[in-house]
């Protein structure tokens, strides 16, 4: 059974103003989340800041947002890392707070062969027992999971479950799920895929639209299950031009930008992330407008 089926929000960690983490909107955020109908909280990811966190602050999070959601629905905590020990201790601590899934990033800069990939997820997966989700986004690590070593992992690896895909190469991922024969659950890793992705058996998306729409996000998948294709699509054009505009600049700059102007005082980005260039926000708040959410 997959670890979870619909939409998953790839949340955004608030901030105080002084830059500490704001437990108090964190959790008014995760109630906001479970109200509005959202499958699974993804913490501690690249939404969430988690690269610019201590470890301390890290597990935090991770460690409050389990207490909060206290097993409403499945938490599945960011813990990847380029270093594989560093990824292993943040596993180990996160199964510990409760966490329901991992989802580790592959490794970033220093990057590694495909067999590297696999040496580092199989160990990373040794010292948990809770599921693993893999996340192949090469756009931010410069190393691709090929379609063959997600196969593997998950065909050799038990609690290797499935991947988050924010490669946007659906010729690759079709590839994967032709080879998968049913052990590879899909979760789309880009909003503007996540129809495509059902069509081809995906379980769901892990969403950053989620985090300003989160009934609509949830509504998309839900329709998809109910076999409402129709419906589904629609809704997925629909918010296309807001999916775009929260795209315009790096995540999740846009997202924060959106999550402020709805008056949710999320804080601010932590530095190399800057504030949203004017003309960019002109351009969301539109989209926002447009979409009914401002």
């Amino acid at each position: 059974m997959a670890l979870f089926e619909g939409a998953g929000v790839a949340l955004i960690t608030p901030f105080k103003d002084n830059g500490e983490v704001n437990y108090e909107k964190l959790e008014e955020l995760l109630e906001e989340q479970i109200a509005g109908g959202t499958d699974s909280i993804v913490i501690c990811g690249t939404t969430g800041e988690a690269s610019t966190m201590t470890h301390e602050e890290h597990l935090s999070v991770i460690k409050y947002t389990c207490e909060v959601v206290n097993k409403r629905i499945p938490v599945v905590a960011g813990t990847g890392s380029n270093c594989t020990e560093t990824a292993i201790y943040l596993s180990k601590e996160a199964e510990k707070f409760g966490a329901d899934g991992l989802l580790l990033v592959s490794p970033y800069y220093n990057k590694a062969t495909q067999n590297g990939l696999i040496a580092h997820f199989t160990a990373v997966a040794d010292a948990v027992k809770i599921p693993i989700i893999l996340y192949n986004i090469p756009g931010r690590t410069g190393v691709t999971i090929a379609p063959q070593t997600i196969v593997t992992l998950c065909k050799n690896v038990p609690n290797i479950v499935g991947v988050k895909e924010a490669s946007g190469n659906l010729t690759n991922i079709a590839e994967m799920l032709a080879m998968a024969d049913g052990c590879v659950d899909v979760y789309s890793g880009n909003d503007d895929q996540i129809v495509p992705l059902l069509s081809l058996g995906g379980k769901g998306v892990v969403s950053v639209l989620s985090n300003v729409a989160p009934a609509q996000t949830h509504e998309i998948c839900a329709s998809w299950f109910r076999g409402d294709v129709k419906e589904s699509a629609r809704l997925q054009l629909e918010a296309i031009p807001l999916i775009n505009a929260l795209f315009c600049e790096v995540n999740p700059i846009p997202v924060k930008a959106a999550m402020n102007l709805m008056g949710k005082k999320v804080g601010p980005l932590r530095l190399p992330l800057t504030e949203m260039e004017p003309a960019n926000q002109e351009r969301l708040k539109k989209a926002m407008e447009e979409y009914g959410i401002l």
